[in-house]
């Protein structure tokens, strides 16, 4: 018996050592395809479906990332709206409604995806359990958040030839955001005062 159980420890414990390994090994992996982009412009269209597939909202625009943790999402008319972070502030600015929304810039990388694309990659594994296959020329990467207070329960991360081709996020309740990602340009230079805001005269503030 007793060489049974410690037959039985050495074995859970190579299980354990080779699943910490494909953790670390996934882990790298995305480290590395994030760390090829220090900045990030293309477009997006956006598809939020609910849990039983209906269609919710589909949505497009302009995207700009730039490391650490400024970005600039601008969804076409007509649901157009203006989200910009200058790595402390994020605003969201709505022009139907002539509304900016003021906040301090979340960083848990749960509760603001775009960090995942611009912000401090040696985060993410304090952040997600990580899974990653690969199959030709794309890389799936698949992020649990270890916390409990997230936005969302699941997050794949899609690179096909070492660019990022598109992100899916699913909730709680089983809706899912697809954001696929077109036209993608690594980096180039951005002008920097894309990644802060001025509040056009005439529009409410609501400072949160």
């Amino acid at each position: 018996m007793r060489l049974i159980r410690m037959l039985m420890v050495a074995v859970l414990g190579l299980a354990a050592l080779n699943a910490q390994a494909d953790d670390n090994l996934a882990i790298n992996r995305l480290t590395e395809m994030l760390n090829k982009a220090q900045t990030i412009t293309g477009r997006f269209s956006q598809l939020t479906l609910d849990g039983s597939g209906t269609q919710l909202q589909e949505t497009s625009g302009e995207l700009s990332l730039k490391r650490p943790g400024l970005f600039r999402w601008h969804t076409d008319a007509p649901m157009e709206q203006l989200l910009v972070s200058n790595g402390e502030k994020v605003w969201l600015y709505d022009p139907d409604l002539q509304q900016v929304t003021i906040q301090t810039l979340d960083q848990r990388l749960t509760h603001t995806p775009a960090l995942l694309l611009s912000g401090d990659v040696s985060k993410i594994s304090e952040n997600f359990e990580i899974t990653h296959k690969e199959g030709g020329d794309v890389v799936d990467f698949i992020l649990k958040p270890k916390a409990k207070d997230t936005l969302f329960d699941t997050l794949r991360l899609s690179f096909r030839n070492g660019v990022i081709n598109d992100m899916q996020l699913i909730d709680s309740v089983g809706q899912r955001t697809n954001i696929l990602f077109l036209g993608i340009k690594m980096n180039q230079a951005i002008d920097a005062a894309q990644f802060n805001f001025q509040v056009p005269e005439g529009a409410d503030v609501i400072q949160e």
